[in-house]
């Protein structure tokens, strides 16, 4: 912050001023101090702050009397009346023994073109009991403008909507349950149990087998009933579980499995004495009432062994119903096989997807999500589009439309702003369909931005919610980079936080640490980015923390990347006290 002190000022313009009182103010005027900061003027936000405050000298300000200070920005041949501070002596009822001091706040929006430019203050000294006045000549007090603001990078990023495929490994259940008979683990086949024997079930698995699944586990599950013929055989749920896993394994020879059989994991598990099975049973059991199924779990629940709690229940008078339909269901061998899902490969999709998209194949030659994932094969953007073009011909669904506007936000990115028209185009379509999905707000969002409706943009972020984080990633970095722009530096730096990383990203966070002055953090961003203009501002760092060979080396760094950045380092105002180092960085 420089002081400024307006005498010489006052003084050149002494001789146009006449009346004893204004002549005398404006002799006092010589030990009048001003401050500007900062100084150099600089751009936040789209204006030009500063502070400017006064110091008048004692005696200054006689009664009915004001003495303005009058601010200008001058650039080129333009000039803006910015503001001005006024002291009236009816303020200052002890001006005539002390000073009167007063501190004004002004801003000017910034236009192309004022940089660079001169902020002059011009005094008037003013009879309030007839109006005359005096005016001094102009005084420069402050220099403009430090542009370091204007650095930040746009942040649009596409929104892509989940397309609904998994191309993973996925494992089909498949359930058969075998029954035995009481006290035994041989297999009958005409024993049935809900309708179907074992020797359907047989059959049933037999042609399963045979069809070559591939297979990755078989677990067989073996129980018993709580009676004591079934709980005294400490082996009978093991060797039920045995019996299915020989039967199957018989049933892979026969079917010529040979080096795939090696493959499946067969997963024994022997269940003994255990009531769980039981209560379910009970439970779902239709054939007593609800307080008679409560005899049973009181027993159950109560103190005993299993065997002893088993005798208990043979006393009760539902006893041989229960045992007569729920404790066969309880002999089994509960048999889950997983197989792996049948899949088109990658590669099979991404030749269909193409084919559909030159009207080589029907549309229904792939499932809508097969054929949304298949935009996710390639990484042409032109035929991403032409796959999301397709799949909203042939579903509607906002997702296709979605992730059209999102292919076309990445094409305006790399270059074709005429694609903005039809991603804005198909958001509309998406929204009419989900006007609360996220991804579709999003790439709202990041249209506007590429459009340059800033206000627009920060609005729409506001009204997003979303459970995913990529999209919440994207639209943190979205938002502070618009709030980076509306100088909402402290706002900025918590969206950036949790945001989607991108090296403009990482810039503009820098960025928002440079200009809130926390030089620390903004070095550490800006240093993981090997660009031209995160070495610049890692220049722009260094000067301020007056840092003389750190300013040199990067701004080496910055110009031999982008040698444009010569003549804009030799002008910066950032620089005005390094001249030595910024020469010898760009020679």
């Amino acid at each position: 912050m420089k002081k400024f002190n307006l005498a010489m000022a006052f003084a050149a313009g002494a001789i146009l001023l006449s009346g004893c009182k204004l002549d005398k103010m404006i002799k006092l005027a010589q030990e009048n101090d001003l401050q500007v900061d900062p100084n150099p003027l600089e751009v936040h936000g789209g204006n030009v702050p500063f502070e400017m405050s006064a110091v008048l000298p004692p005696k200054i300000l006689p009664e009915n009397t004001s003495f303005t200070l009058n601010t200008i920005y001058v650039y080129g041949d333009q000039e803006v009346s910015v503001g001005a501070v006024e002291f009236k002596a009816s303020d200052f009822p002890n001006s005539s023994n002390t000073t009167s001091r007063k501190v004004e706040n002004f801003s000017f929006p910034y236009q192309e073109g004022m940089n660079p430019g001169t902020l002059y203050v011009q005094g008037v000294a003013t009879d309030l009991r007839n109006g005359k006045t005096k005016e001094t000549d102009r005084l420069a007090v402050a220099q403009g403008l430090v542009m370091t603001s204007r650095w930040i990078k746009d942040v649009a990023m596409a929104s892509y909507a989940d397309h609904g495929y998994n191309d993973k490994e996925e494992l089909v259940p498949t359930n058969v349950n075998f029954y035995f008979d009481q006290g035994v683990s041989n297999l009958r086949a005409s024993l049935s149990y809900e309708g179907k024997s074992n020797q359907k079930k047989r059959d049933e698995l037999s042609a399963f087998i045979a069809e070559k699944n591939v297979t990755r586990t078989v677990s067989i599950t073996g129980t018993h009933s709580p009676e004591g013929s079934e709980t005294i055989n400490s082996n009978l749920s093991e060797n039920r579980a045995k019996e299915i896993e020989k039967f199957y394994r018989n049933r892979m020879d026969r079917y010529d499995y040979k080096g795939a059989a090696d493959s499946i994991d067969f997963i024994l598990k022997p269940v003994i004495q255990d009531w769980s099975a039981f209560k379910a049973a009970l439970a779902s059991y239709e054939g007593i009432s609800a307080e008679e199924k409560s005899q049973y779990t009181n027993i159950i629940n109560g103190s005993g062994s299993f065997v002893e709690k088993e005798k208990e229940m043979q006393k009760l008078s539902t006893y041989k119903k229960v045992f007569k339909d729920i404790y066969p269901g309880l002999r089994s061998a509960k048999t889950e096989v997983l197989t792996v899902k049948p899949k088109k490969s990658n590669a099979e999709i991404a030749v269909l997807a193409k084919a559909i998209v030159n009207g080589e194949a029907d549309a229904d030659t792939l499932s809508i999500e097969e054929l949304m994932f298949s935009a996710t094969l390639t990484p042409s953007l032109e035929e991403k589009a032409a796959i999301y073009k397709a799949a909203a011909d042939k579903s509607g669904m906002w997702q296709a439309h979605n992730n059209l506007a999102a292919a076309h936000i990445q094409m305006a990115k790399r270059g074709d702003a005429s694609k903005l028209d039809g991603a804005a185009t198909q958001l509309e379509i998406a929204m009419n369909k989900m006007s609360s999905a996220a991804e579709v707000q999003a790439n709202m969002a990041a249209v506007q931005i590429l459009q340059g409706d800033y206000e627009a943009a920060y609005e729409t972020l506001n009204g997003v919610s979303s459970s995913s984080n990529d999209v919440n990633g994207k639209v943190n970095a979205m938002k502070g980079a618009v709030e980076l722009r509306m100088a909402e530096y402290d706002k900025a730096k918590a969206s950036f936080a949790s945001a989607s990383s991108s090296d403009n990203v990482i810039v503009d966070r820098g960025l928002a640490h440079l200009l809130s002055n926390d030089y620390k953090m903004a070095d550490a961003e800006f240093k993981q980015v090997e660009r031209a203009d995160a070495y610049y501002l890692l220049a722009v760092s260094a000067a301020r923390q007056n840092n003389a060979s750190e300013v040199g080396s990067n701004l080496k760094k910055a110009v031999d990347a982008e040698p444009s950045y010569k003549d804009m380092a030799l002008n910066d105002l950032e620089f005005t006290n390094y001249a030595d180092a910024v020469n010898e960085a760009v020679k």
